[in-house]
């Protein structure tokens, strides 16, 4: 086995809603009999310091001295008192008045430090910490400076301690290498600082304890916890294994992207993967960071990763078969305890033949420590094999080149993100503002004319869609979007029940002219609180429109009207209808639906027990969680019934009707507009013969300008040199053929 190294950390759950305390600790002895394979110098688990020890501590006024945390330090003049520390929440031995931080310290004797193979550091803490072994930091969480913070530095945000309502203290594990090099026969010393968030706040907590892993059978400590679990290490997966280890073990910040590297262990589907196997799908450098904005909060984190050649420079590649790129995502389903929504939310985009992010299930290993399954990922960008097929550069800044691709979304803006413009138009029913973001390329990287372009088609579709005549399908908004587009990303996020669909995560890109130069919604993105994983804004109801969520949950990001607006046009919701008697008649049909979902289960089989193993959640509430199953089987079980209810539910309700379901299929076409933007002649050619059809050009105010007669031909020609410059659309008739509509640029 490689030797890896350092952290790994155990965030502690919340209070149970479905098992006992005393339950828990059955179910987890009996899963670490099955699923635990410990270090194989690992005899037992002893505990030398406890929450309860007596130990040094000052509540300061001033700096404290940057040798606080060594053990020569001379402590007798701080007070004394049995831990843990704080107020407010009753779960203190020691109290003390409001503060912003607190600081303690306590000596313990190491009979042998040959005899220790591990250690694990287990901390409850109100609002944040930092833990040091003989003065070396060992880990930190909710406070972020240079070295050690002031003494009155506060924390970076809200954590509530977790023991005193029944949850589970965070884990750090401690490597054999850490402890040789910092642990001593004899005296040794283990200090925190805590901190609050402000020096009002109204309550504090600072509970630690130290336990070893023996590997021998001495007994020179004290019993473990009774919640104590030991550390578990994977050695073989039948899920690919990604193995990333940091520059000298750093823990992964927000942001900006540290240095490591990654190797990925797949022998191939159904065949087992061992850590002792060679990398064989990716070896190489990587930039890695936390991502995420609500998910940050979780303990298991997701991460963004960019793959680097060994010069640190970014490095297109592709990994189990996806699309080349640099930028990767390691997606870590916690709340979501299928662990399988978004793999078959974008399974579903797929269905409807539009791009997806591709998902492969993985198991981690961070720095030597096993982290549970992972959902690697593709992703939105523009790139081959993803969104759009043309970059736009600064130097794009005029005729074709300026009208795409864009990728740009409604989101929220915890994530770093800017807005670029903010709509003229207010959302529908709670009547607040729509702000759009770019996501692909970024804000900064766009010149004026670029983004200005870019607002102005949106607005334009806007202006259109909100006017009396929006369903007019020549003056109002159906030339600006692709219908379909529009019609597929609306009926995956109503399946799902989405609470953050079309509101939080909605992408759109606009396409360039020469590609039709439409927008067009989607890919889909994050749904990790849909199908009914969501206890709040009716998210778990299988009744109930999505589209309507501006008016029984308005407040804060709200649902653009566009979606809403789409549906009151007769044609688009008969369009839809249609849509989606063909869905469900297929690849949306139930039977289908469900025998997916047993797939997927069935290859997270082994994976998901070593992941609930990790991540003990099962059978614990676990924001927002509308159904909280004591097994894995339960949380499948739940997710099958809310599909089918949901299905049920759609079918009986959905917009619109469709008259001519039953009957075939009017045929459909595709026209390739060239040049675009055009000055003196502009071609259409078409992918189908069209016999006896009309092209007619409308000026931007709708006024119809020419009609030209299409006679058994695959093209046509129109001659503009009497056109004046501006923005045309073109539709073209066919009784064979659904109409086309596009715009065409004379300049």
């Amino acid at each position: 086995m490689r030797n890896y190294c350092l952290l790994q950390r155990v965030q502690p759950r919340m209070k149970s809603r479905k098992v006992s305390f005393l339950e828990r600790i059955m179910l987890m002895s009996f899963l670490s009999c099955i699923y635990l394979t410990s270090y194989s110098q690992v005899d037992h688990w002893e505990t030398v310091v406890y929450e309860t020890d007596t130990w040094r501590y000052l509540v300061p006024s001033s700096a404290v001295p940057s040798s606080w945390n060594t053990i020569g330090f001379n402590d007798a003049s701080w007070s004394s008192g049995q831990g843990g520390f704080g107020y407010g929440d009753g779960d203190d031995n020691t109290t003390f008045g409001t503060t912003v931080s607190c600081f303690q310290r306590i000596v313990f004797n190491i009979t042998d430090v040959s005899a220790i193979d591990q250690a694990v550091f287990n901390m409850d803490y109100d609002d944040a910490f930092v833990a040091y072994l003989n003065g070396v930091e060992i880990t930190r969480d909710n406070i972020t400076s240079a070295g050690q913070p002031a003494w009155n530095q506060p924390s970076d945000g809200l954590h509530e301690a977790q023991m005193y309502q029944g949850g589970y203290p965070l884990q750090l594990i401690i490597s054999s290498n850490f402890v040789a090099s910092n642990l001593v026969n004899g005296q040794n010393v283990l200090c925190v600082q805590s901190h609050n968030q402000s020096s009002t706040s109204s309550d504090m907590s600072s509970r630690a304890f130290l336990s070893l892993g023996i590997n021998n059978t001495s007994s020179d400590y004290g019993p473990t916890p009774l919640w104590f679990v030991p550390p578990f290490v994977l050695s073989s997966s039948d899920l690919p294994i990604v193995v990333i280890n940091t520059a000298g073990g750093a823990t992964i910040p927000n942001e900006p992207k540290i240095d490591a590297t990654m190797g990925i262990i797949y022998n191939g589907e159904g065949v087992i993967n061992s850590v002792s196997d060679p990398f064989n799908e990716f070896d190489g450098n990587i930039g890695i960071e936390i991502r995420g904005s609500s998910s940050s909060g979780f303990p298991k984190k997701q991460w963004g990763l960019e793959t680097r050649d060994p010069s640190g420079n970014k490095m297109d590649v592709s990994i189990f078969d996806m699309a080349y790129d640099n930028d990767w995502i390691l997606q870590a389903p916690y709340s979501d305890k299928s662990l399988m929504r978004n793999v078959l939310t974008y399974k579903m985009g797929w269905d409807t033949d539009r791009y997806a992010p591709r998902t492969k299930f993985c198991e981690v290993v961070l720095n030597g420590e096993y982290q549970g399954v992972y959902v690697f990922m593709e992703k939105i960008k523009r790139k081959d094999g993803k969104v759009g097929i043309d970059d736009v550069t600064p130097l794009d800044t005029q005729g074709n080149g300026l009208t795409g691709d864009y990728i740009f979304k409604v989101d929220k803006l915890t994530a770093g993100g800017q807005v670029a413009w903010t709509s003229p138009y207010l959302t529908f029913s709670s009547f607040s503002t729509i702000d759009i973001q770019l996501h692909d390329p970024k804000l900064d990287s766009l010149v004026p004319v670029q983004l200005s372009y870019l607002q102005n088609t949106v607005t334009a579709f806007e202006t259109a869609l909100i006017s009396p005549n929006f369903a007019d399908p020549v003056s109002g908004y159906d030339p600006y979007i692709d219908r379909g587009s529009f019609i597929d990303f609306i009926l995956v996020n109503e399946f799902g029940k989405n609470v953050d669909g079309y509101r939080i995560s909605t992408f759109l890109h606009k396409l360039r002219l020469s590609e039709g130069g439409q927008i067009v919604a989607g890919p889909l993105w994050d749904f990790n609180l849909a199908f009914g994983n969501a206890n709040y804004c009716q998210g778990g109801n299988t009744d109930g429109w999505e589209i309507d969520f501006n008016s029984y949950c308005g407040g804060g990001l709200n649902n653009p009207f566009w979606f809403e607006r789409l549906t009151q046009d007769p044609n688009f919701a008969n369009e839809m209808n249609c849509r989606w008697r063909d869905l469900r008649a297929g690849k949306w049909h139930t039977d289908t639906l469900m025998a997916y979902i047993d797939q997927q289960a069935a290859i997270l089989d082994q994976g998901q027990a070593r992941n609930f193993q990790k991540w003990q959640v099962l059978g614990t509430y676990l924001w927002p969680n509308n159904f909280v199953g004591n097994t894995y089987a339960e949380e499948i079980a739940y997710l099958k019934t809310w599909v089918t209810d949901r299905a049920n539910w759609m079918d009986a309700n959905m917009f619109g009707s469709c008259s001519n379901w039953s009957v075939e299929e009017i045929q459909s076409t595709q026209v390739r507009v060239f040049p675009n933007p055009a000055d003196s002649y502009v071609l259409f050619e078409f992918t189908e013969l069209i016999g006896d059809g009309t092209l007619e050009l409308f000026d931007h105010s709708g006024k119809l300008v020419q009609t030209t007669s299409i006679q058994n031909a695959y093209q046509t020609e129109i001659d503009l040199t009497q056109f004046a410059n501006g923005v045309y659309t073109y539709r073209i008739h066919n009784t064979k053929f659904q109409p086309i509509i596009g715009k065409l640029i004379v300049q």
